[in-house]
């Protein structure tokens, strides 16, 4: 076989070529895919719901409205006795006979139950023992004073005999010695003796009154003493009395419990005296309206079809669980049947009326505190939450401030499932 030669030999190099990229085609699917992906994202985007979906019938709407704002506020109140009188036990004891009932009407210095208790029994007898015995030493002192008074005044007498005579010797003896029959000494003697005399007597005399005096000291400090275990007596027969309890007043008895054999303590609860014939009205006022109340507002009660006027009397400030109490007492005329813990609605006056933009006071207050609510668009589905500034409130009616335009509907019913939502889309 003949051999080519390497020039001639034929390889196919010449054959191969490079062939450009057609870029066109490629360029333009994916033009076309992107625009087919915005068109659809569009198109979901317009036709898909904005914000979370809420059933229509799931919400309460209502209208703000140009109108009258009546400032009051409509509580529900307990009828409670107008003046009540504590009883609590002022000693320990056990109760041995109960003379009344609850509920039942008692008179000032009535019985109502009787309490034992020996140690106060023991009590009363050693201070009357003890007043006894006193009594009896202020008894002896006296005896034994007028005594030493009685000895001291016949020694003073016999002194102020030997006085006398003394007296009467010197004198006869100075005459004597005046005619010279008796010596100089012997009258001496005499006037000696005279002087020793008037000495006895003025001592006697000192003593008597020293004594005197130290006797009537005695005698007031005894019967200081003796005021005192009076007083200590009286008061230990006080509380022997106070075993016996009374009522102090008038008045229909209430929480009124004991039994016999039941054990009483000093302090205890025992129950009260309620006034039978006036009564108050006390409710519990949402703590919004504790800087607009005040005491002498006026108020109305209803109860069937009569109205009977009233007045705001106390206010206690202190806030508990959101609400704070407040009493009311009637101006003219109560209910004539009413009875402690009976509820009857009153409508208290905040203020005068006045004309304000007004939407209805809900549910939604409770989430939002009126500083935003939901506001419904004008294509009727799509809600917005917006920024309010709210007013006074009444217990149908609130005042907006700014933040709304009369006609516009706003949600009024709960916020609770949808509070931390921006929007809102009601579906049917």
């Amino acid at each position: 076989m003949d051999r080519v030669p390497p020039h001639l030999a034929v390889t196919g190099a010449a054959m191969d070529m490079r062939v450009p990229k057609r870029r066109g085609p490629l360029l333009a699917r994916i033009a076309a895919g992107v625009l087919l992906a915005a068109a659809g994202a569009y198109a979901a985007w317009h036709f898909m719901p904005r914000g979370l979906q809420v059933a229509a019938q799931d919400v309460r709407l209502a209208a703000v409205e140009q109108g009258v704002f009546l400032d009051d506020i409509v509580v529900r109140a307990s009828a409670e006795p107008l003046n009540s009188v504590i009883l609590d036990s002022v000693e320990s004891g056990r109760v041995e006979e109960v003379f009344a009932r609850d509920g039942a009407l008692v008179k000032k210095g009535q019985l109502l139950f009787r309490l034992s208790n020996p140690q106060r029994n023991l009590e009363l007898l050693a201070r009357q023992a003890e007043h006894a015995q006193q009594i009896s030493n202020l008894s002896n002192l006296r005896v034994a004073q007028e005594a030493g008074r009685t000895d001291h005044q016949r020694r003073l007498s016999d002194l102020e005999f030997s006085l006398a005579q003394a007296e009467k010797q010197h004198a006869r003896n100075a005459r004597l010695a005046a005619q010279g029959f008796i010596s100089t000494v012997g009258l001496e003697e005499s006037a000696d003796k005279l002087a020793q005399q008037r000495r006895a007597a003025g001592e006697e005399r000192a003593s008597s009154d020293t004594e005197a005096r130290v006797r009537r000291d005695a005698l007031a400090q005894m019967e200081t003493a003796i005021k005192g275990l009076q007083s200590g007596l009286l008061l230990v027969n006080a509380t022997v009395d106070a075993l016996a309890v009374r009522a102090p007043v008038d008045g229909r008895l209430t929480g009124f419990r004991l039994q016999i054999g039941e054990t009483v303590k000093t302090d205890q609860h025992i129950g009260r005296i309620d006034d039978p014939d006036r009564f108050k009205l006390a409710a519990l006022v949402d703590e919004f309206y504790l800087n607009r109340v005040a005491v002498g507002r006026h108020a109305s009660v209803r109860q069937g079809d009569q109205t009977y006027a009233a007045d705001v009397s106390t206010i206690y400030p202190q806030i508990k669980e959101g609400r704070f109490t407040l009493e009311m007492v009637f101006t003219k005329g109560q209910p004539a049947v009413l009875s402690p813990g009976q509820s009857l609605d009153a409508q208290v006056t905040l203020g005068e009326p006045g004309k304000a933009l007004l939407l209805p006071n809900g549910a939604y207050l409770n989430e939002t505190g009126g500083a935003w609510v939901f506001v419904l668009g004008r294509d009727g589905q799509s809600v917005t939450r917006r920024a309010v500034r709210s007013g006074r409130r009444s217990n149908s009616q609130v005042e907006i401030l700014s933040g709304l335009a009369p006609g516009e509907q706003v949600i009024v019913s709960s916020y609770a499932a949808f509070e931390k939502t921006e929007r809102l889309q009601l579906t049917k």
